[in-house]
């Protein structure tokens, strides 16, 4: 399924996992919501992990090729941590783990930010906050934002809490921040309405059969 017909998947509660959601089979069929650079900058505005002036900006100064290797790179950055996070969600992460966190840490260095003063709009404009704010220099920037949300799941998110949905045929992760951290599911209206369809349908044919 082409990843323009439907918008991208938000419903993890933590933006490093929607990154890793950003292939999924939303329906019956797989859909990569970055499968070229076109994509990848869609999802980004989606996410609003890029502003719209930058996507504007990197859309027009870099080749559609130069986009593609950026998103073939994400790709790669999205399936590698994939491994390191099945292997260690159910349980609380380790000072030992932090050794296969160095890709991340080195792309980190590369970063360009800067810190500024701006002024407050929730305070109604009588006030200033200070923000940290990005430079967009290549194409390849964007994997900036990408790799501060991979770091801030692996700093802010209780992996005990990372959870799959339990839906047959789906892959969506999760971080399950609800009272008594009980959430199965993606998403109620998708995986957990087809359980409950499921488990009525069970139970007519139970009772038929009895």
């Amino acid at each position: 399924m082409n990843y323009r017909e439907i918008p991208a998947i938000f419903i993890a509660d933590a933006l490093g996992l929607d990154f890793l959601n950003s292939v999924a089979t939303p329906v019956d069929q797989p859909v990569d919501w970055i499968a070229d650079g076109e994509g990848l900058l869609s999802w980004l505005e989606q996410a609003e992990l890029v502003p719209a002036e930058a996507i504007r900006r990197v859309r027009s100064e870099a080749s559609p090729a130069e986009l593609d290797e950026v998103a073939a790179k994400a790709r790669d950055l999205r399936e590698w941590f994939r491994i390191f996070l099945y292997k260690r969600k159910g349980s609380p992460l380790a000072a030992k783990d932090l050794r296969e966190l160095a890709p991340l840490n080195r792309v980190l260095e590369r970063d360009e930010q800067h810190g500024e003063i701006v002024v407050d709009d929730a305070a109604g404009a009588t006030g200033f906050v200070f923000r940290m704010r990005r430079r967009w220099p290549a194409a390849e920037s964007l994997l900036m934002p990408i790799v501060e949300a991979l770091a801030r799941l692996v700093c802010d998110e209780d992996f005990t809490q990372v959870k799959a949905c339990e839906g047959p045929a789906c892959t969506l992760l999760f971080a399950d921040h609800t009272r008594g951290h009980a959430r199965r599911w993606c998403s109620m209206a998708i995986c957990g309405n087809r359980a409950k369809v499921a488990a009525h349908r069970k139970r007519l044919r139970e009772a038929g059969a009895g």
